[in-house]
């Protein structure tokens, strides 16, 4: 690690404000919730799920061998799972009334068996002239988690959760406000696209004039919902497997359409760098020094600002992938002149052309005193970095009039008793 990317630790005072030359300084503070700590009084850090009743075993939990499998079980011969993963992966149903190749007698027996319901849709929001979509899922044991599907010209995005909560604690995020509820399944993360390419053949998608939406799906895969995605490798990793894989066995998608994101979970970083999988790699750094990213970031107490942009190095170098990193702007936190300097430091120091940066203004959530950055602020940071020779791009702020956007998926408890009314 360069001897720069050691900083001293960041001192205790929640909140405080300076006003010398590099600026007026923000600590962050949480307003309007307490944020969980150790019993040493740092920022708790939850890796491990905790123990709740597993999901249903379910078809895109399963490998192409083992449905076939599990469908002799069921005392069918094993080429109906083949029959049934056409339905799943390439027509995204569930329903055994539109099954009718599947023998009516033991129709409903073999779907319940092999296609168990994961997820029950609580409630969708709209904004975008309906080109964005919030839904939010209850799923089997009442945890709740939300995905977010948007158009752009040339593509149709999905935003996945791959846990309900997040145990990683980020002052400014939403999403770990009450910390981590469970790790989801393989399956629940597979089914909140099936049920959003349903969704786009339905007609639900706004955006395109002809009648005919059968031939659109889903082309672009983040993992930046609810959680963090390398807290759930596993899991993870198989739905990625399953998203790539050919029709009908999978999804069919490109693996350079699916961006998986972290916070810095460095030895999961160079684990993923070896599945051999070319999917886009997202670093969410927010801050390119120790002080302030301990406190932001409350992982950065384990694996500091150096450790992961070295992990994100060592990606491109054992992929070609160029990397994306992740950066939002709040106002007088981590938008300094200086800070744009320092960062692109720090990614040059590591060599040019394997990174690209994406910084987006703050997404506000309920009771935080947090802003987005200033316009002419926002654009004094993305032109230092590309004179730096930095590649950067301001990101679009889509779903915030419904809270949508990248840090603001949170449960209320409004949710939850419209969740608990379904039952």
């Amino acid at each position: 690690m360069p001897a720069s990317d050691k900083t001293p630790p960041a001192r205790s005072t929640p909140v405080r404000k300076t006003g010398s030359a590099r600026g007026p300084q923000v600590r962050p503070a949480t307003e309007g919730w307490t944020q969980q700590k150790d019993a040493e009084g740092r920022p708790l850090l939850q890796f491990a799920s905790p123990k709740r009743g597993k999901p249903p075993v379910h078809l895109a939990d399963l490998t192409p061998a083992e449905r076939v499998e599990k469908v002799k079980e069921l005392g069918l011969p094993g080429f109906r799972a083949k029959q049934l993963s056409t339905h799943y992966f390439t027509h995204y149903t569930s329903d055994p009334a539109h099954m009718t190749d599947l023998p009516a007698a033991q129709r409903d027996e073999l779907v319940a068996g092999m296609m168990p319901p994961l997820m029950t849709e609580v409630k969708r929001l709209e904004t975008d002239k309906g080109d964005t979509i919030k839904f939010l899922w209850r799923l089997h044991d009442g945890a709740l988690v939300e995905s977010v599907l948007m158009r752009y010209p040339g593509r149709i995005t999905l935003c996945v959760s791959s846990q309900a909560g997040c145990g990683m604690n980020c002052p400014f995020c939403a999403t770990g406000q009450a910390g981590l509820t469970r790790n989801m399944s393989t399956a629940e993360i597979i089914e909140q696209i099936v049920r959003a390419n349903r969704a786009i053949a339905d007609g639900e998608l706004g955006g395109k004039k002809a009648n005919d939406h059968s031939m659109e799906r889903v082309s672009n895969i983040v993992f930046m919902g609810m959680g963090e995605p390398l807290a759930n490798y596993k899991r993870v990793m198989d739905a990625v497997r399953i998203m790539v894989a050919p029709q009908p066995d999978g999804l069919g998608m490109s693996a350079r359409g699916i961006t998986v994101s972290t916070v810095g979970l460095v030895p999961a970083i160079r684990k993923l760098a070896d599945e051999d999988i070319p999917v886009t790699f997202a670093l969410s750094l927010h801050a390119p020094d120790d002080e302030l990213r301990d406190e932001l970031i409350p992982v950065n107490s384990r694996w500091k600002v150096g450790e992961a942009l070295d992990a994100a190095r060592e990606y491109f170098d054992k992929t070609g992938r160029r990397v994306s990193i992740e950066y939002a702007l709040i106002k007088d936190m981590n938008d300094h002149p200086w800070r744009a300097d320092l960062l692109a430091s720090k990614l040059n120091s590591r060599g040019r052309g394997w990174v690209h940066v994406n910084p987006i203004p703050l997404n506000p959530t309920p009771g935080s005193i947090w802003t987005a950055s200033e316009v002419h602020v926002q654009n004094e940071f993305v032109r230092r970095l590309n004179d730096a020779g930095i590649p950067t791009t301001l990101r679009d702020t889509r779903g915030k009039e419904i809270d949508g956007a990248c840090g603001q998926l949170v449960a209320t408890s409004e949710d939850e008793a419209e969740a608990a009314a379904l039952v």
